[in-house]
């Protein structure tokens, strides 16, 4: 199994600060249309094919692999998505809390496994290395957040 968690400031100094609400559309709206958020042409196709007052369900195309995730909200506090068809399975956490000293927070944690391989075997390894390493998830969090900016300037949030 994949463990991984990663935390970072939700204003950075020399940031434009975000509050809490704004940070939250912007979980909401990466959850809705992945292709706002990641780099261009890394996911190719995200609909949202179900939709209650709790949750979604959305279909994406990432990487060229398919997958189908509910995804669930809990307000202005945590997005979960599970992991229902696709390379792996589990739930990916994007959580919005204040740390100890009252600081605005984003952490993503994820407890995943790899649908047909070998648990921690050599591809749940590599898996493991990439989400902690410096283009996994930690990336992904800043860049979210510098994505959030970018549309609150557009007007677009």
């Amino acid at each position: 199994m994949i463990y991984s968690t990663a935390t970072v400031p939700v204003n950075p100094e020399g940031e434009t600060p975000l509050t809490r609400a704004e940070a939250w559309q912007g979980l909401v709206l990466k959850a809705r249309d992945a292709r706002l958020f990641l780099p261009p042409n890394l996911c190719t196709a995200c609909d949202v094919v179900e939709e209650s007052a709790t949750h979604i369900v959305r279909e994406a195309t990432i990487a060229g692999q398919d997958l189908r995730e509910i995804i669930t909200f809990e307000p202005e506090s945590k997005v979960t998505f599970f992991q229902a068809t696709g390379p792996r399975e589990g739930a990916i956490v994007n959580e919005l809390f204040e740390d100890e000293q009252g600081v605005l927070q984003l952490r993503f944690y994820c407890y995943l496994g790899l649908r047909g391989k070998e648990p921690n075997g050599p591809e749940e390894q590599a898996e493991q290395a990439w989400m902690d390493g410096e283009k996994g998830y930690r990336s992904a969090l800043v860049s979210t957040l510098k994505r959030t900016r970018e549309l609150l300037a557009e007007g677009n949030l």
